[in-house]
Order: structure tokens, then sequence, then C-alpha cells
């Protein structure tokens, strides 16, 4: 994690020296003001609205140690999205107290706060609603798992109705363990919230909290255009009403690794690119379409369903082919933990 420290007094640089201990294995920068940086910390230079923009957009968790006033004047100017602001936390000068300011569910600032003020010693201020009711918290689960929220008007509704009354949730994974306060199960209801990589509306107005857990897998002719790759995934996607986003990577056999057409597709959805050889291929176990061509010009009888399994747990979407380019994909999750 990028971490960005600002501190304002010689007593906040000592706190930071500490807070900077808590975070071992991040990349932090400290910075202070002109009058006493050094020792570790940068100067923070003018103009500060220029600065501090610069820090908002290439840090993940900014922390100010000092009064929680200097921290919301310096970032007010930069604020855009929940989904786009990093964390912000503010810890006093002796590093008593360590409050979230911003991101605290999306960004992770409450978790962050909890565990810097251990390290510290310190007390964490949590003021979030559904925190101090302890109540479920939609985008925090997600966040921490690193799942898509579909819609954030949606999940702002679910988050102030669920400090009223209880919200409907249904998986198309098994649960693991019980639902957490706020939530039960169910599939029908005006709100509620659907987790899953299908393109389901079990509700009137439906929460998609989307697993990035799928390996899609594709073979193609040598020359095939990016589009025509894009559009036998779309169509096949489509088929099995899978959402798009749910998609982790794009594999292959290693014969493909300069494939232009399928390192622009790859390019143009933002997806990684990992290919496997013929022989880590066959190890793959399971059930696959095989193909006597395939293995003649591969070494291996199936592409698609074999590198969409690699790692995986079960083929969602069986071999499909759609303008000689063949789709196949699977999930690399069985159950899904509510926490």
């Amino acid at each position: 994690m990028k971490i960005a420290l600002f501190a304002y007094t010689k007593q906040g640089m000592l706190t930071g020296k500490r807070i900077i201990a808590a975070f071992p294995e991040d990349e932090i920068q400290a910075y202070a003001p002109e009058r006493i940086a050094g020792d570790g910390y940068k100067q923070i230079f003018s103009p500060s609205k220029v600065f501090f923009r610069e820090q908002f957009l290439h840090s993940e968790l900014l922390i100010f140690v000092g009064s929680c006033g200097i921290a919301v004047r310096l970032i007010a100017p930069h604020l855009e999205s929940k989904e786009t602001d990093p964390a912000v936390l503010c810890v006093d000068d002796i590093g008593k107290y360590v409050i979230p300011l911003l991101s605290g569910h999306i960004g992770g600032a409450n978790e962050q706060a909890k565990k810097l003020a251990a390290a510290l010693h310190a007390q964490d201020i949590i003021t979030t609603a559904t925190d101090i009711h302890q109540r479920f918290s939609v985008d925090s689960w997600a966040s921490r798992h690193g799942y898509i929220i579909d819609n954030m008007v949606i999940a702002k509704d679910i988050s102030a109705a669920i400090l009223e009354r209880d919200i409907p949730f249904c998986s198309q994974l098994p649960l693991s363990g019980s639902l957490p306060n706020g939530l039960y199960p169910d599939d029908q209801g005006k709100l509620g919230i659907f987790f899953g990589w299908k393109m389901r509306n079990p509700f009137e107005r439906t929460l998609h909290i989307i697993p990035k857990c799928l390996h899609l897998g594709i073979g193609c002719r040598k020359g095939t255009s990016a589009q025509t790759i894009m559009d036998a995934v779309s169509q096949t996607m489509s088929h099995h009403h899978i959402n798009l986003r749910a998609i982790k990577f794009v594999a292959s056999i290693d014969l493909k690794a300069s494939e232009m057409g399928l390192l622009e597709y790859c390019r143009s959805v933002d997806l990684p690119f990992i290919c496997y050889s013929a022989d880590e291929l066959k190890e793959v176990q399971g059930e696959f379409t095989t193909s006597d061509f395939v293995r003649s010009v591969t070494g291996v009888d199936n592409v698609c369903e074999r590198a969409a399994m690699m790692n995986a747990n079960r083929l969602i979407v069986p071999k499909t082919i759609y303008a000689g380019v063949t789709v196949a994909a699977a999930a690399e999750i069985k159950e899904v933990k509510v926490e």
C-alpha cells in the first residue's frame, strides 16, 4: 500500500516515526513543513493545493499527524467520490487518538485506524453508523474482499435502510457461517443484495456484489482480431447470463503469448493475460471437450477449458465456439463468508 504521512510539529514528527513503524510492509513517505523538514521527512512544497492534489491521486492512505481541522481543509478541495477517494486518517500530535476522516469503508480507513490504534496503544474513533450500531456494512465487506459494488446509489440506500431494518441477502454460492446483524436469507423483496457473477435481479431493487473470481479461457486462430475475440466473449457470457466484471484474468496456451488480437483484447478490457505450457494444461484434472485437431496443433486436447480450470474449482461455461474463437470460463471460489 502506498501511504503519505504529514506532520506539522517536532512532536508530530516523533509520532510519525511510530506510525511508520506500524506499516513495515508498505511504501510510506513522510512530509513536514520546510522549517522542520529533514530526518526522513521531505518538504511539503507550495502551492499546497497542487501538492496535496498529487498525494490524493497517487496514495492509497493519507495520514495527518495534527488537528482534524488541518486535514479537512487540505483534503476538501480534492474530494470526488467515495469509490475513488483514498483513505484518510488523522492522528493527534502525541498519538492518543486515531480518527478515520474519509473512505472509512471502501477505502479501508476504519480497518487501518483500528490497526494503527493497536500499534500505538491509542484509541480509534470510529463514527460510521453501521459500525457503531454493529450492523452489516456492504461497502466495507466488499472492499475487504475485493468484490465489485455495481451501483453505489443502491449501496447507499441499503446502508441507510439497514440501520432501521434487516435487508434480504441471497447468493448463488453456498454461505459459510451465519449472516451478520442486518441481513437475513431471502430472494424477494423491494430492496436486497445479490452476491454472485450471474446477471440476476431477485429484488425490485437489487444491489449486485460481484466477486472477481472467474478465469476466462480463450483459444483462437492466428490473426484473429481483438474485436472478434471481444464479440465471442460478450456473446458467450451473455448467453450464460454472466457479468463480465466478474472476470479476473484471461488464460490461454503459451503458443498464443504473442497473439496480437488476444493481447489487444486484454489491454482494452484491462485484464491480465496468463499463458500456460501444453504440459501444464495436460496436468489439469477434469472432463474436457477434446479435439484431435487442437491436439495436433498445440500438443493438448483442449486449450480454453483447461486454461480456465487452472487453479479453479469448477467449469461454469464449457467450450463455446464463435467465429473461430473458443471460450470457456471457470470459477475459483466454492462458498462465501459474509461478515
